[in-house]
């Protein structure tokens, strides 16, 4: 094989981040271990890349994932090997489950050995091929470049997804003098980004002769870039828009034609919508569990079209009846370009109108806060332009409900995972990335508790993100289907205490602090104002459920608690 000499010897961790800033990579989360000594050693003096030090592997690779969510650039992460390798698993499966581009670089015990149960050694590569897009096993510190160069082109391109690198500490340590070309070259690796044209004419053929249509616009649009062209495309034929929870902020919030978000916890309009469809025009969207309901009875009376770019994903769930495989953004250009076809959709989006304003969202309480107007009125304080992180539960609920998000990549949360845990750590990522933007962060007392360590280093990097706690002294979600479904037995997802969360606060020397008045809870939140690290628990309702609800296995317009004008 060819080989590129170097003017100077470097070792495979100089290898490892002169190839990363090359390919525009400049911020690292991570924890050091025995295993990657090597490579901090070099981190130590390098310029270029700087570097985060989490306070546990898991919230290193949820803050690279609010990094990449945020952005789209690729989040990258560090950790040891054994323990701290195995403690990042988590954050590999959930970008895994949400389509997020993240490069993990897992230390490895020496080569020789490897297989020989040593010291803190654990076989990453078989652990995380079923939750990766692809993974590596560095044996040759030549090859440094070309694995590295390829893993970032394998994360970013086509479906985006997790790419792990198992890195050897003798290999990382060995200096070398030739390098082996960096040049992509893979192919039985190449994504369908361009979708095909007769596919295209049969969507807008099929749109001509719809009288009820529906876009479903799903985190594929988002991590296309692909927003302002789904609003003309929706404009242009007057289609009303349904998103996925990864979908919002696709579509603002306020424009006539969003319906709101569909599935199990949408909306009355969106769910109808979709029930009573005779064209649903999924794009990038995977039609999981959450949205469909009972595939069975799942947009039953439309034709479907269905455009990802992962073709594995179309027909999984949903029979699909056009089929389009292709970047998002290149399939609403291509449908944008063609000639204007006829269409008429008056009644239909009178009566999806009528549907979205039939409905009241919720009812006002005065002796409690309420989650649902603490939400509203932040949506209010921060212009709705705020990144909004969310962690796993009803606050993600009502979040993805009551803020009006305006803009793609404007909502970070753990969608197809579901993993407690994720908002404080992905905050503090998506702040890094995004140092001019307001990020709020929307957490329970239950997700707190799990990561609430990285809370740490606010201070340490200036990192001003809001911590808004919704503390409602329960497991809420788990609560709510108990309370739902299980004859209200509250089997163990009621805490009958918890830690003074102001004093942990002021331990990590952030500004604290508690709002439990609802007749001044909307003047409190005026302290968002201030540009510093700040934590607010908000004592909430204990009883307040997630609402309307689809209850598992149901159909979609089998809905719980909708409430109606009189």
């Amino acid at each position: 094989m060819e080989r590129i000499q170097l003017e100077t010897p470097m070792s495979g961790s100089q290898l490892v981040l002169e190839t990363l800033k090359s390919l525009g990579v400049d911020t690292i989360f991570g924890y050091p271990g025995g295993a990657v000594l090597p490579l901090y050693d070099a981190i130590y003096s390098f310029k270029g890349i700087r570097h985060i030090l989490g306070r546990h592997e898991q919230g290193c690779v949820h803050e690279a994932e609010g990094y990449a969510k945020s952005t789209g650039k690729i989040g990258v992460a560090v950790v040891t090997s054994g323990p701290g390798a195995t403690n990042a698993i988590t954050g590999i499966a959930d970008a895994m489950s949400d389509s997020v581009p993240l490069l993990v670089f897992t230390g490895q015990v020496a080569t020789p050995g490897i297989g020989k149960d040593a010291f803190q050694e654990a076989d990453m590569v078989g652990m995380t091929m079923p939750i990766t897009k692809y993974n590596y096993q560095v044996r040759d510190t030549a090859d440094i470049p070309r694995i590295v160069t390829e893993a970032v082109h394998i994360a970013t391109t086509g479906r985006p997804g997790p790419v792990v690198i198992d890195l050897p500490r003798d290999i990382s340590a060995k200096e070398v003098d030739f390098v082996y070309p960096s040049d992509v070259n893979l192919p039985s690796y190449q994504p369908t980004i361009q979708p095909n044209e007769l596919q295209i004419k049969k969507i807008l053929s099929q749109l001509s002769k719809s009288k009820k249509p529906v876009i479903l616009s799903g985190g594929g649009v988002a991590y296309a870039g692909a927003s302002e062209l789904l609003q003309t495309f929706a404009e242009r034929y007057q289609i009303p828009v349904v998103t996925t929870l990864l979908g919002q902020g696709t579509i603002a919030t306020d424009h006539p034609l969003f319906l709101g978000m569909g599935g199990m916890h949408g909306t009355f309009a969106a769910n109808i919508a979709m029930t009573e469809a005779d064209l649903m025009i999924n794009i990038g969207s995977r039609f999981d569990d959450r949205l469909t309901g009972n595939p069975k009875t799942f947009a039953k009376n439309a034709k479907v079209v269905h455009i990802d770019i992962d073709p594995a994903e179309i027909g999984k769930i949903i029979a699909v009846d056009i089929p389009v495989v292709g970047d998002a953004k290149q399939a609403l250009e291509m449908l944008l370009a063609e000639e204007t076809v006829r269409n008429n959709t008056e009644k239909w989006i009178a009566k999806v109108t009528e549907d979205k304003n039939r409905v009241r969202s919720y009812d006002r309480k005065e002796r409690v806060v309420q989650p649902q107007p603490v939400i509203e009125r932040i949506g209010e304080l921060t212009d709705g332009d705020a990144i909004v992180v969310t962690d796993v539960g009803q606050h993600q609920m009502w979040a993805a409900q009551y803020y009006p998000y305006r803009n793609e990549r404007q909502l970070v949360t753990s969608g197809g995972l579901g993993t407690m845990g994720f908002g404080v750590p992905a905050a503090i990522g998506a702040k890094i990335a995004n140092p001019d933007k307001e990020v709020v962060l929307f957490v329970g007392d239950g997700g707190y508790q799990m990561t609430n360590q990285e809370m740490a280093i606010l201070n340490i990097y200036k990192v001003p993100i809001k911590v808004i706690m919704l503390n409602n002294h329960s497991l809420g979600m788990v609560r709510q289907w108990q309370e739902a479904f299980y004859d209200g037995r509250t089997s163990e997802s009621v805490f009958d205490s918890l830690p003074d969360f102001q004093l942990m606060a002021q331990a990590y020397g952030v500004k604290s602090y508690k709002f439990d008045n609802p007749e001044t809870i909307a003047q409190d939140l005026e302290v968002l104002k201030e540009d510093i690290p700040m934590f607010i628990e908000v004592d909430i309702s204990r009883k307040e459920h997630v609402l309307p609800m689809v209850p598992a296995g149901k159909s979609n317009h089998e809905m719980l608690g909708v409430k109606f004008h009189a």
